[in-house]
């Protein structure tokens, strides 16, 4: 019998027959099985039997060809699937190139033209053979449901596992057992969703020791809201400054969540890569619990401040470190009791290592001012202020289409910044 055309596919892991077709070809009675077939959809299908050895004439050469019967509608056009152990038994040789299959027996061969005999599409975009692959449902692989182990019948069954009269059992005394929740792939961390500012909740503060040359002054009762002003000044300048301090309170901040920033209209920071430069993800760095506990309260912190987000599609991520602050010099005794001068940890300090990123990024060469620069413009007034920014880079938003590069990962997820953080090559000339 005159088939016609086949398709000859490497994602196919068996020859599939209609079963139309086969009882066209009135072969008797297919040889039974109890495999199980799953498609291209991740459904699971039976199929009707199985045909060993017949005959297939493939130009000059003929093949024993193993079909299995499916229960699916037949192609007019494409009727057959040959699959891999096809492909395997007539040696078949794909040049994608030049658009040839070449099949062998022996020593001779046969050279079929894809590009004459294959189904084109009429446009550009589509894909051959799509629509007869939407209705052959190309077998990718075979399991066999005889297996004794019960999970791995339900699996292969899927929906159908419930039909088995074997199966209602085990189904129902899997579906009644306790569930254990999966591992976590980050640890769970929670912020505030509402963060009063300083001015309707004034935090408590701890004031450090200041030199003979400066005091603290409170905007509020109770020491509340500290400032600090030069000690020199008279009652009549300390009250005015106080006054005028009250009047633009809201420009100042005592937390990190007071911080407002300035309008991306104004300014904002841009992330400009080199050509050519490949994105790269660092994973992230064990960390003992005491700086795991240092990483939640700084994610939490800028959390709560809108400074970070969680993201999970960057095409850059860069590890976390956590590094001591260094207070001042201390004495201490060594194992031989000797005292050895040593500079206290206070502290740790979250950061980001941005060293992959800033090899890669564009360097601004905007010109920083010297100190001595500064000092002459001082020169011939009587009075100065000093304004400490605080958290300055946290002032400056980040361009939005650059955020997603500030990606960083640490055991509680990944973030990104909204703003600027340290670390950056460019933030300091951005700043300025």
């Amino acid at each position: 019998m005159h088939v016609g055309k086949s398709l000859e596919d490497l994602g196919a892991s068996i020859n599939v027959m209609p079963y139309n077709l086969f009882k066209k070809l009135g072969l008797g009675e297919p040889r039974t099985t109890r495999m199980s077939i799953q498609l291209a959809d991740r459904s699971i299908v039976h199929p009707r039997g199985i045909i060993e050895d017949l005959l297939v004439n493939v130009g000059a050469f003929t093949y024993p060809v193993d079909f299995v019967i499916l229960d699916i509608n037949e192609d007019v056009d494409v009727p057959l699937i040959l699959g891999r152990p096809f492909l395997a038994t007539a040696k078949a040789l794909i040049d994608v190139h030049s658009g040839k299959l070449i099949l062998r027996a022996g020593d001779e061969k046969s050279t079929f033209s894809v590009s004459v005999n294959g189904k084109h599409s009429h446009l550009h975009d589509d894909i051959d053979y799509c629509d007869m692959l939407a209705d052959f449902e190309t077998a990718l692989a075979i399991t066999s449901a005889g297996t004794d182990d019960v999970l791995e019948r339900c699996i292969l069954l899927g929906e159908q596992a419930s039909q088995e009269p074997q199966l209602a059992g085990q189904l129902a005394e899997l579906e009644s057992g306790p569930f254990l929740e999966g591992d976590r792939l980050f640890k769970p961390i929670s912020s505030s969703t509402c963060i009063a500012t300083s001015l309707e909740e004034p935090p408590e503060l701890e004031l450090k020791p200041l030199p003979p040359h400066l005091e603290y002054a409170f905007l509020r009762e109770g020491n509340k809201l500290p400032v600090i002003i030069s000690s020199t000044l008279t009652p009549e300048q300390k009250t005015r400054l106080a006054t005028l301090m009250k009047r633009y309170e809201r420009a100042l901040a005592w937390k990190i969540t007071d911080i407002r920033g300035i309008s991306p209209s104004f300014c904002s920071h841009r992330i400009l890569m080199e050509d050519e430069m490949r994105p790269v993800r660092q994973p992230q760095r064990r960390l003992t619990p005491n700086l795991e506990a240092v990483v939640r309260a700084e994610i939490v912190k800028l959390l709560d401040a809108g400074i970070i987000f969680a993201i999970s599609d960057s095409e850059w991520v860069s590890p976390t470190q956590v590094v001591p602050k260094k207070g001042g010099m201390t004495v201490v005794p060594n194992e031989k009791n000797e005292l050895i001068p040593m500079r206290a940890v206070t502290g740790y300090r979250v950061c980001i290592d941005y060293r992959r990123l800033n090899d890669a990024t564009r360097k601004d060469h905007f010109p920083l001012p010297f100190i001595d620069q500064m000092l002459e413009r001082l020169a011939g007034h009587e009075f100065y202020c000093f304004l400490d920014g605080m958290s300055r880079y946290f002032q400056i938003p980040i361009a939005p289409e650059d955020q997603a590069k500030t990606t960083f990962t640490c055991p509680f997820g990944t973030f990104a910044y909204r703003r600027i953080p340290f670390g950056l090559c460019n933030a300091p000339a951005t700043f300025q």
